[in-house]
């Protein structure tokens, strides 16, 4: 399947996105053009960016000039066990040039999308209990009802121990700035487009301890063409989301830290009932930490825990409150001039931040 062989990862690090037939190919490299013009002067694009994927224009291999990939920033780049969820937003995911074919195609896809304003296409989530990622792909978003589509969507903050609420908040927070965007807005109207959620799944210790190294190997390790298992089928061919299966890291980092995080390890795949409460001025954080925080006390000997100390406790109050989340916007193939506010999109907004609030909140 020629789709399936539609990203690349390029040594620089950035995902080479291949460009789909004409129209939507054209309509979506324009898009890009245009939001990312040097000469571009207008605040809401330019503000626009900042819930973009980077563009750094097309690529062409050598051996085959004619076939066109964006080549886009990797979201999932910076993490470790990066978590990762696609939703499609919006009341109608067919563009209002669509046939009545198309229409009925995808009205019939999700019958759903003009109640809810929102569809799951897919999603990555790491359990650290079993060091494994459990994977649900667009079969799993269609089944959602109103009903049970909170809970659907709570699966993707579930680490396999805990409900991971610092991502919950720290989401809710993204996603209001793209949707105080929308209703700023009327000169883009979008379709079949979807935000992308990618948090850190590994211990947040490690996270820190790691972000460096982690990213200086995965800069050196080019990973060329995914096999087709490893990829997630998206509302317009593929998103790549196999994004960090490295080969793993500890090999590089030095001894004492390879040791550290293979302690640590063992230590978040443990459920134990002495978890270790790390002493934070205000109680919500202190929330926060208790209920993302998988260090137990019985592996906590007289090495580790300055180094823990060091990383949670004197870590500047904003890191260890808003989590390590991204919110992205993605898919540009059904983006239309407009003189009118998205209200299609700022419905699924709206609805979606609703079911965040209730999962934060229950």
């Amino acid at each position: 399947n020629a789709s399936l062989l539609g990203i690349l990862q390029h040594p620089d690090g950035t995902v080479l996105k291949q460009l789909q037939p004409p129209p939507r190919g054209p309509r979506e490299q324009e898009f890009y053009n245009k939001v990312y013009d040097s000469d571009c002067c207008d605040s809401i694009l330019l503000e626009l960016r900042d819930y973009l994927p980077k563009y750094f224009g097309v690529w062409s291999p050598p051996t085959a000039p004619n076939d066109t990939y964006l080549k886009l920033e990797d979201v999932t780049s910076k993490f470790n066990k990066p978590c990762i969820m696609d939703v499609k937003i919006g009341q109608k995911s067919y563009d209002p040039y669509a046939s009545a074919e198309k229409i009925q195609q995808q009205v019939s896809k999700y019958p759903l999308m003009e109640e809810i304003g929102f569809l799951v296409l897919g999603m990555r989530v790491y359990h650290v209990s079993s060091d494994s990622y459990e994977t649900q792909n667009q079969h799993y978003g269609r089944s959602l009802t109103k009903e049970t589509v909170k809970d659907g969507i709570s699966k993707f903050f579930y680490s396999g121990y805990c409900l991971r609420k610092d991502v919950v908040a720290a989401s809710i927070q993204k996603v209001e700035k793209i949707l105080e965007w929308f209703e700023g807005q009327t000169q883009l109207n979008f379709y079949a487009s979807s935000l992308l959620f990618v948090y850190e799944g590994s211990c947040q210790a490690t996270t820190v301890r790691l972000s460096d190294v982690t990213l200086a190997e995965k800069r050196r390790v080019p990973r060329g063409l995914l096999s087709g298992g490893d990829v997630l089928e998206y509302n317009n061919n593929i998103h790549v989301i196999n994004s960090t299966e490295n080969g793993k890291i500890e090999a590089s980092v030095s001894k004492g830290l390879s040791k550290f995080y293979a302690l640590h390890k063992k230590a978040c795949s443990k459920r134990h009932h002495s978890q270790l409460s790390l002493k934070v001025e205000n109680s919500e954080q202190d929330n926060v930490w208790k209920s993302s925080t998988c260090i137990t006390q019985e592996h906590l000997n007289g090495n580790v825990l300055p180094q823990l100390e060091k990383v949670f406790y004197h870590m500047p109050a904003e890191t260890t409150e808003s989590a390590n989340v991204e919110v992205r916007m993605i898919d540009f193939a059904h983006v239309f001039p407009s003189n009118t506010k998205d209200e299609g999109y700022i419905y699924g907004l709206k609805n979606l931040i609703t079911v965040l609030q209730n999962i934060l909140d229950n």
